[in-house]
């Protein structure tokens, strides 16, 4: 199923963007960027290995410009744009187009873009006197706050993910490794409609809970082990990130205590959110209900990340989250401690910020209800 995405809004907005700073082009490489200005989906194999790279001008269509390997999906997906296929790369295909369209000052995106191929690009902008700038966040600006129709998609996207999870919970018995499950989750994934998972599914037992961003390895569950579950998946283009923290069997008291406290600091976070809040307040609120109740140091990531088209992107909830958030946002938030001798729990739910609050688009509150 093709993904739906707000082509020709992003890229009238990306042109006036280039009215506006005076640029007479912009190359987008970056995949995602490059999806949500064109409709372009193929995916790059790597940094030293694009599908295509978008040559966005101030007024004309774009230029799609890809090898003979994509052209038909180029050509399929992105109708907006002019496909122009080159034979030995996109220094080709600038030489060609850059004069032709009366390009004089010409941006790309920073990030995204190695320094052997800087420099390369640079000779050549020497030879067709053409000024070069290095850009940041031109597109990922625009994708920040979602449309009507990316809201549902992230909706339908975070609905399946509690559906694979709900699934595999029932699954989830003694003996069984971390590897297992993760494979488990990630294979009902595709089974139930996904195109793939958003990240590498996080499954982690015990004191391995203690990791963030723990590794399943090929440790055996045990019966009253603490289980923590960080899963996420893509669905028509866009993704879900959810974590859930449970005992299998009857938890004990210290890991209720902790498991309440870590879901009041969620409570506290998801209560602050609204528009024109910065992120930075959001975390705040989710720290001190921590600190207060004296696990202040084992709260160490930031609270929450924006999820659209990519999995981490912005805004960001943390402590250098400054600026102030916008209505249809989507964002994570995420509280957790972790004791290295002990473990870790971490409860995330994803929300649509709001004017006047947030829409939390979890629904399954099983875990939650404390």
């Amino acid at each position: 199923m093709r993904s739906a995405h707000p082509t020709s809004e992003a890229l009238s907005k990306l042109q006036h963007k280039l009215q506006v700073r005076g640029l007479d082009a912009l190359i987008v490489s970056q995949p995602d960027n490059r999806r949500y200005v064109s409709g372009y989906t193929a995916p790059d194999h790597g940094i030293q290995e694009s599908s295509g790279h978008l040559l966005v001008t101030q007024n004309e269509r774009p230029y799609l410009l890809t090898d003979s390997r994509f052209t038909l999906q180029a050509e399929a997906e992105a109708s907006a744009c002019c496909i122009h296929v080159y034979r030995r790369g996109l220094l080709e295909a600038l030489e060609e187009l850059l004069p032709k369209l009366g390009v004089r000052s010409l941006g790309f995106e920073a990030e995204y873009f190695l320094y052997a191929n800087y420099l390369r690009l640079q000779e050549l902008a020497i030879r067709l006197s053409v000024q070069l700038l290095a850009l940041s966040n031109l597109v990922e600006d625009l994708r920040v706050v979602k449309t009507a129709e990316e809201l549902e998609l992230i909706r339908q996207s975070t609905q399946l993910n509690e559906q694979v999870f709900a699934q595999v919970y029932q699954q989830i018995a003694p003996g069984q490794s971390e590897r297992e499950i993760a494979r488990l989750i990630e294979g009902t994934m595709l089974d139930l409609g996904a195109e793939r998972p958003s990240f590498d599914t996080i499954v982690a037992f015990g004191e391995n809970a203690a990791r963030p961003h723990a590794v399943p390895s090929e440790r055996k569950l045990q019966p009253g082990e603490t289980v923590l579950i960080d899963m996420g998946l893509v669905l028509n283009g866009y993704c879900s990130d959810m974590s859930r923290t449970f005992v299998l069997g009857k938890p004990d008291v210290l890991f209720m205590e902790r498991l309440r406290l870590v879901r009041a600091a969620q409570k506290a976070a998801i209560s602050t959110i609204r528009a024109g809040v910065t992120g930075a307040q959001v975390d705040a609120a989710a720290r001190k209900v921590l600190s207060d109740g004296g696990y202040g140091e084992a709260f160490g990531h930031g609270l929450g990340h924006g999820v659209g088209l990519a999995v981490h992107e912005a805004p960001r909830l943390s402590l250098h989250g400054h600026a102030p958030l916008a209505a249809g946002m989507v964002v994570t938030v995420e509280p957790g401690l972790y004791l290295a001798d002990w473990g870790g729990i971490r409860l995330e739910n994803m929300v649509i910020v709001t004017e006047e609050g947030c829409e939390v688009l979890n629904r399954d509150t099983t875990f939650l209800d404390l």
